[in-house]
C-alpha cells in the first residue's frame, strides 16, 4: 500500500479540486470537467503507451481522435436513403477498388524482385486506380452532396447506438496507425513526430471537405445519446420525486405550496442536467477502470518488460533476437486505437461532430503535456496529467479573474489597467500552462508520478 501512498496522495487533491469546483461554482461544471478529464484520461493512455512504454513519438494524435468522431457519426446517424439511391452503389464500388489497389501493390511488392519494370507496375496499378476512382467517384459524389444540402447532403451512418462507435473508432484509428506504421515507423525519432503531425493533418482535411461523409465543416448535430435526455427526465415521476427526497430540507424551508412547486420544478431543470453528466461520468469511468486494468497488467507482463528493453537500448534488444520493427508496430496500433475510443467517447459526450475544432493545440500537444506532467510510463501518471492539466486549462479564467480582482481590490472599477487584466483573463490559461510546465519539468522532470520500474 505504501508504493501507491503517492498516487492515492496525488488522485485525492484532483478530486478535491473538482469537488471544490461543485461546491463554490456549479456541480454541472464540476462534472463537465471530470467528464472531460476521463477521456483526456483515455487519450493519454494511448499517448502514454506509445512513448511511455516504447519511447515512439507520435504527433498525430489529432488525426486518430477525429478519427474515433467520425467513427460516431458513420455508426450512428441514420442512413440518408435518397443519397444511397443516387451514388451510393458508386462510392462503395470505389471502396472496392481502393482495396484493389491496396492488395494489387501488395502483390508486386511481394512477387517482383527490385527493378524498373516493378516500379512501373506500382505506378500504373496507382495510376489508373486513380483515374477510375476519379471518373466514377466524381459523378456520384456531386448526387449525394446535392440531396438536402442544408440538412443531410451526404451519406449517413448505420443507424445503430453510438456506444458501438467507440469500437469501430478503434479499428478506424488502428487501421490508420497499421498504414502509417508501416510507411513511418522506419525513421528517426524527429522525422517520425514530423510525418505522424503531416498525416494527421491530411486525416482532417479530408473529413473537413469530403462533405459526402460527414458534412465537412457544416457539421453533424444531433448524435443519439446513450443516456437519458433533460427534458425527458424533467417530465418523469420518479426523477422528480428523487429531486424532491433530495432536496427535502431545502423545500422544506419554502410555505406556499405555490412557492414550493416553481422551486421544485426550477431543481428538477437543473438536477437533470447533473444527473445526465453523472450518467456520462458512469459510463467513462468504466472505459477508463477496463483501460487502467490491461494497461497495467501489460506493462508489467514480460511483453512490458521488453517493450521497455526495446525503448532503453534497440540495438541490445536486437540482438536478443527482439523484432523490433513488429514491436514497434503492434505497440503504435494499440496506442492510436486507444486514441480513437476517446475521439469517439468525445462525440458521443458533445452530441456533434465539428471537423473544424480539431486543432493540434487541443488534440495533440495539450496531450503530450498531460503525458509529461504526469509523468510518462507510469499509467497512473498519464491519467493524473490528463485531469490536472485539463482542470487548469478550464479553470484557468477563474482562478486568473479571481486573483485579478483580489489583487486589485483597491483599484477603481474603471481604472485602466485592472480593465485591461480584466480583458486579458481568457489568455492566462496560456500563462498558466507554460508555468505549470516550466515548474514540472524543474522540480519534477519525470513527472508528477515518475514510472516505476520495480513494482511487484
Amino acid at each position: 500500500m505504501k508504493q501507491y501512498a503517492n498516487v492515492i496522495t496525488a488522485y485525492a487533491i484532483m478530486i478535491s479540486l473538482i469537488i471544490l469546483v461543485g461546491i463554490f461554482q456549479s456541480w454541472n461544471i464540476a462534472f463537465s470537467i471530470f467528464n472531460l478529464c476521463l477521456i483526456s484520461a483515455v487519450m493519454t493512455m494511448g499517448a502514454n503507451i506509445q512513448w511511455g512504454y516504447a519511447g515512439l513519438i507520435n504527433f498525430g494524435i489529432m488525426g486518430y481522435t477525429a478519427l474515433g468522431g467520425l467513427a460516431a457519426v458513420l455508426v450512428s446517424v441514420p442512413p440518408v436513403r435518397e443519397a444511397w439511391q443516387v451514388g451510393g452503389l458508386s462510392m462503395l464500388f470505389c471502396l472496392l477498388v481502393i482495396v484493389l489497389i491496396v492488395f494489387s501493390i501488395r502483390y508486386v511488392l511481394k512477387n517482383f524482385q527490385k527493378s524498373k519494370r516493378k516500379n512501373i507496375y506500382i505506378a500504373s496499378i496507382i495510376i489508373i486506380g486513380l483515374i477510375i476512382l476519379r471518373v466514377v467517384s466524381g459523378p456520384a459524389i456531386h448526387s449525394i452532396e446535392a440531396v438536402e444540402p442544408a440538412k443531410t447532403g451526404f451519406l449517413g451512418g448505420l443507424g445503430l447506438p453510438i456506444i458501438f462507435s467507440w469500437i469501430v473508432g478503434a479499428f478506424f484509428a488502428g487501421g490508420l496507425a497499421y498504414i502509417v506504421g508501416k510507411v513511418a515507423l522506419g525513421l528517426r525519432a524527429d522525422y517520425l513526430a514530423i510525418a505522424t503531425l503531416l498525416i494527421s493533418e491530411i486525416v482532417i482535411a479530408v473529413i473537413k471537405h469530403e462533405d459526402w461523409l460527414a458534412r465537412g465543416v457544416k457539421n453533424v448535430i444531433g448524435l443519439k445519446r446513450p443516456v437519458p435526455y433533460e427534458v425527458n427526465l424533467q417530465s418523469e415521476q420518479w426523477f422528480i420525486d428523487l429531486v424532491a427526497k433530495w432536496n427535502r430540507g431545502v423545500l422544506d424551508l419554502i410555505s406556499t405550496a405555490e412557492e414550493k412547486q416553481a422551486a421544485l420544478s426550477q431543481l428538477v431543470i437543473e438536477s437533470s442536467s447533473v444527473f445526465v453528466k453523472i450518467c456520462y461520468s458512469g459510463l467513462f469511468l468504466i472505459v477508463v477502470i477496463i483501460l487502467l486494468f490491461i494497461t497495467q497488467k501489460a506493462l508489467y507482463s514480460p511483453w512490458g518488460r521488453m517493450m521497455r528493453a526495446i525503448r532503453d537500448n534497440e540495438e541490445a534488444a536486437n540482438a536478443m533476437g527482439k523484432n523490433v520493427v513488429k514491436q514497434h508496430l503492434l505497440i503504435f496500433i494499440l496506442g492510436s486505437a486507444i486514441v480513437g475510443i476517446a475521439g469517439a467517447m468525445m462525440v458521443t459526450h458533445d452530441g456533434l461532430f465539428t471537423p473544424g475544432s480539431y486543432r493540434p493545440m487541443r488534440y495533440t500537444f495539450l496531450i503530450w503535456v498531460m503525458v509529461i506532467v504526469g509523468g510518462s510510463g507510469n499509467n497512473f501518471g498519464a491519467i493524473l496529467g490528463g485531469f490536472a492539466v485539463w482542470f487548469l486549462w478550464i479553470e484557468a479564467a477563474p482562478i486568473a479573474l479571481f486573483l485579478i480582482n483580489l489583487f486589485t481590490s483597491g483599484l477603481a472599477d474603471t481604472n485602466t489597467f485592472k480593465l485591461h487584466l480584466i480583458d486579458s483573463v481568457p489568455y492566462f490559461r496560456f500563462l498558466m500552462m507554460g508555468i505549470g510546465l516550466l515548474l514540472i519539468m524543474r522540480y519534477r522532470p519525470k513527472g508528477i508520478l515518475p514510472e516505476k520500474i520495480n513494482i511487484k
